[in-house]
């Protein structure tokens, strides 16, 4: 056995001494009763407790508030209004301008968003539909595309630990109202601040308005755009899984999307479309009138070819001749919708394009703020030292602007008034030039007196069994043109005889 099984070095155990246990007594801690502490020791108390966070707390250095901060929608708009206030010293954060002055002794600093720095979404762990809890939160954090918006949104914050008092000075509308709210409530921890109203990027108005500031945000403006977007969500994101679960019972899948603009818009196409195809197209007739090398045309379209006949044995008519002077009044000023239609017209730009250059051009203190739907000239925009600047550039076309109050449509907007240039220049090409041009030749033609033309119609009236039958023919020609001759609107001169 000894062969086979190696010997090993056996383990000796020795017994150690077990303590004894404690006695329930020794175990058990009776407390004693404390004595009364009155209220006044127990408010010491919480002063003294109260002093020891707060001394601890000072340890960490706060900066120190010493600055007004002007919050912006654009870089661009930052720097007007840097420059408008003062002479600012520019610095660079992360590829983030921001900009540093004094006026009257006080500190400030301009600093902007750049569009929006939140957008709003569905709070995570809701599924299916419909959701309904919503919440802002920074672009950049679910937006890949929207990264770029971190160093803005961390500039600011940097900023505002800095700052004393702030003043919102976004684009004034909807949209610029909860770009500056969000900043204010989310960034700078602030319920509301001051507010800076203009409609142009000119020096002498952004001083105005940092000088004579709304004193709190315009709030109809901050909630009609923060519901907008909400009701855009709700909508959205609802009626979207809507459509898309519908889909799934059929066995297929598709990614789509509707909303509160998109639905209805896309029902008024569809209905018009299903009006085009049960369109059925009918052959018509006209009866033209020859005479003194002129064409008479019937008024009325003949749909039926057996009236024809009626026509067939007319060899002779009464002729009259109609002679009215008439005078044709400037065209409003521009709003939005009216620059869109007639950069279309006469240069072939499409609306989106027009929006674009527009923009570009008030960002360059050059146009007023273009998205508005007024179609006013206010006084308080001062129109006849705007002609004066314009005259250095357009001397031939002021010259004509003897009109002592401005043409205007009936549209107005609380916010800003029509599109109008500030008098200002700068060099442009191509599509801002041909926008500029119509802007301004559309103010200026507004101060310019009414235009006359002389108006004929020819009306022949020929006798047949089925009753008189009329032809006519128009044509005018124009006496004075005014503003025609500054504005770019073609009306065709047609010479006619007097036929009696």
């Amino acid at each position: 056995m000894e062969e086979f099984i190696s010997q090993s070095e056996s383990k000796i155990t020795v017994e150690k001494p077990v303590k004894e246990k404690p006695s329930t007594k020794e175990l058990t801690t009776i407390e004693k009763p404390g004595s009364d502490i009155k209220d006044s020791q127990i408010h010491s108390l919480r002063k003294k407790r109260t002093k020891r966070k707060a001394t601890s707390s000072a340890k960490v250095s706060q900066p120190k508030k010493d600055s007004i901060l002007i919050i912006t929608e654009k870089p661009q708009a930052a720097s007007k209004i840097a420059s408008a206030l003062g002479t600012p010293k520019r610095y660079v954060e992360n590829k983030v301008s921001y900009y540093e002055l004094t006026k009257d002794g006080q500190k400030i600093i301009v600093a902007s968003a750049v569009g929006h720095l939140f957008n709003l979404t569905y709070v995570k762990g809701q599924t299916g539909f419909p959701i309904f809890n919503l919440e802002w939160v920074p672009s950049y954090s679910r937006n890949k595309s929207a990264l770029f918006t971190k160093n803005y949104y961390n500039l600011l914050k940097k900023l505002s630990k800095k700052a004393k008092s702030f003043i919102v000075a976004t684009d004034y509308d909807i949209e610029g109202e909860v770009i500056g709210w969000n900043v204010l409530r989310f960034i700078g921890n602030q319920e509301t601040s001051k507010r800076m109203k203009y409609s142009t990027l000119t020096a002498p108005e952004l001083l105005k308005a940092y000088e004579n500031p709304m004193p709190t945000l315009d709030w109809g403006q901050a909630y009609a755009g923060e519901t907008r977007h909400k009701i855009d969500w709700l909508y959205g994101i609802n009626l979207s899984r809507a459509l898309m679960s519908a889909i799934k019972l059929t066995g297929s899948f598709k990614v789509l999307s509707i909303g509160r603009v998109q639905g209805p818009a896309l029902k008024i196409i569809v209905n018009r479309d299903r009006e085009i195809e049960k369109f059925i197209p009918k052959p018509y007739w006209q009866a033209i009138a020859k005479s003194n090398d002129l064409d008479f045309k019937h008024p009325k379209d003949l749909f039926d070819k057996k009236e024809l006949l009626c026509f067939e044995d007319i060899t002779q008519a009464v002729s009259e001749t109609k002679e009215k002077t008439e005078l044709l009044r400037p065209l409003h000023p521009f709003d939005l919708t009216t620059l869109q239609r007639e950069a279309h017209k006469f240069h072939r730009i499409n609306p989106s394009n027009t929006l674009r250059v527009a923009q570009s051009l008030y960002l360059n203190g050059i146009i007023s703020y273009p998205r508005t739907s007024s179609q006013k000239i206010p006084k308080e925009i001062e129109p006849k030292k705007i002609l004066k600047k314009l005259a250095k550039r357009y001397p031939k076309e002021v010259s004509l602007a003897t009109r002592t109050s401005p043409v205007e449509g009936k549209k107005s907007d609380p916010a800003h008034p029509s599109i109008y240039p500030t008098g200002d220049f700068k060099s442009l090409k191509d599509d801002e030039e041909k926008i500029y041009n119509l802007i301004v030749k559309r103010f200026i033609s507004c101060f310019m007196p009414d235009a006359k033309t002389a108006n004929k119609r020819i009306v022949l009236t020929a006798e047949t069994p089925d009753g008189p039958k009329k032809f006519t023919t128009s044509g005018l020609v124009i006496l004075e043109k005014s503003w025609l001759d500054v504005y770019p609107i073609k009306m065709e001169e047609r010479q006619l005889p007097t036929l009696e």
